[in-house]
């Protein structure tokens, strides 16, 4: 069974940083792509961000874009997000995905493993 672990979350104060880290129980070069996603209660979950897995090609969600990185490192088959100058409404639960599927969309939400979530809360 694959398994996705994602550590990392916690609090800061707005204009901070925190980084979180998801680990595969499988390896990550293998895989199409991988992605950090946050829902907030009574919001849509978003895409933060996704990585191609073999070609390090990423995408980030306008929202983010200059402030958060994703990162992997097929080696540790680790995923990473580093969160820089966050805001208040960067506060959710994160959670990292990956696909595998040949057919799989990396540009959609319908990713076939997920991990637990992490909570970030960000306070002004």
């Amino acid at each position: 069974q694959v398994r996705l672990v994602a550590s990392g979350g916690g609090s800061a104060q707005a204009g901070g940083s925190l980084g979180l880290s998801c680990t595969a129980s499988i390896g990550t070069y293998d895989t199409i792509c991988m992605a950090w996603f946050r829902q907030a209660p009574g919001y849509e979950r978003e895409r933060v961000a996704h990585i191609y897995s073999r070609s390090g090609t990423t995408f980030h969600a306008t929202s983010v874009q200059g402030r958060f990185t994703i990162s992997q490192d097929n080696a540790k088959n680790t995923l990473y997000l580093q969160m820089n100058s966050l805001k208040p409404e960067d506060t959710a639960m994160y959670y990292c995905a990956a696909e595998s599927r040949s057919f799989g969309d990396c540009d959609t939400d319908s990713y076939e493993y997920w991990g637990q979530g992490t909570q970030v809360t960000v306070s002004s």
